[in-house]
């Protein structure tokens, strides 16, 4: 995947918005003056790895146009507790309503991107790398996945439609297919698309070679404890690129690594990631917010 665009982000920011602006934010609207001005920053209340800064200004941009940022960190960028991620200057009214659309996204991908680097960090010096999945938030595939490569995982295929991938389902309805139903499947996906990538789902040792013999571009070895995967790579032997994935967390997936896997897959850095702590805090202000 490349960098969102800004037309990613804002269909996601729009939606938003919309859902939690609705006919307009009435405490703010009652409460702050239209020419009231606000300075805040952003900042993290917990150490986290930083994905989302580019929706944080589409964000406000979409309220105020002529909102002013200072200080930003890229994402990608490991932040300390209580280090400043970006200071904000504009209208008190546009920040005050999009302060919780900017936060959700930031501290949602921010949280994707701190749990991957967490693994990331627990297989390093290996040559493993660490795969997302498709068990993502229904809307938010692309800014999560988006979010993985922030923390330094790789991304897997984006949806059912840009790589083949023969799960134990399949293989079970081409049971009695000759000469076995993996090299048929393998075989009749290259005949109708044969410009896409090739991944079949191993169970079983036997399954493993019966896929590398069928010229896989990719194996996946489901479930499979570290000694078991390391007789896997061996039957391999290079002939197929290797994920492992089943019974991932930061306990075992040293030892999965350690077994000579290309990739390990893991859907809790999407699906389970806890969206991390960031604040927005008040610096200053003019009009009836000057003082907090």
């Amino acid at each position: 995947m490349l960098p969102l665009t800004d037309e990613q982000w804002l269909k996601v920011i729009r939606a938003a918005l919309a859902e939690d602006v609705g006919t307009g934010d009435v405490t703010t609207q009652a409460c702050i003056p239209a020419d009231a001005r606000l300075v805040v920053q952003m900042v993290a209340r917990e150490s986290l790895v930083v994905s989302g800064m580019r929706a944080v200004e589409l964000t406000f941009l979409e309220l105020d146009p002529a909102m002013q940022f200072r200080r930003g960190v890229a994402d990608g960028t490991r932040v300390s507790n209580k280090g400043v991620l970006l200071e904000i200057e504009g209208s008190a009214r546009a920040i005050l309503t999009a302060e919780r659309v900017a936060l959700n996204i930031l501290q949602r991908l921010s949280g994707v991107a701190t749990a991957t680097a967490r693994f990331v960090d627990m297989i390093r010096g290996t040559q493993a790398k660490i795969l997302d999945t498709r068990k993502t938030t229904p809307g938010l595939r692309l800014l999560e996945k988006y979010a993985v490569l922030c923390g330094g995982g790789v991304n897997h295929r984006i949806g059912l439609y840009d790589q083949v991938l023969i799960k134990d389902n399949h293989l079970a309805a081409l049971a009695h297919e000759q000469p076995n139903a993996v090299a048929a499947s393998i075989d009749r996906a290259r005949t109708q698309f044969p410009t896409l990538k090739v991944e079949v789902e191993a169970d079983t040792l036997e399954q493993v070679q019966q896929a590398a013999e069928a010229k896989a571009d990719i194996v996946l070895l489901d479930n499979m404890a570290p000694a078991l995967l390391k007789a896997a790579v061996q039957i391999i032997a290079g002939r197929c690129v290797t994920e492992a994935s089943g019974g991932v967390n930061l306990e075992t997936v040293r030892a999965i690594a350690e077994s000579g896997v290309d990739f390990i897959s893991i859907g809790a850095i999407t699906h389970s990631a806890r969206a991390v702590d960031i604040g927005l805090d008040f610096v200053s202000g003019t009009g009836a917010v000057s003082a907090r």
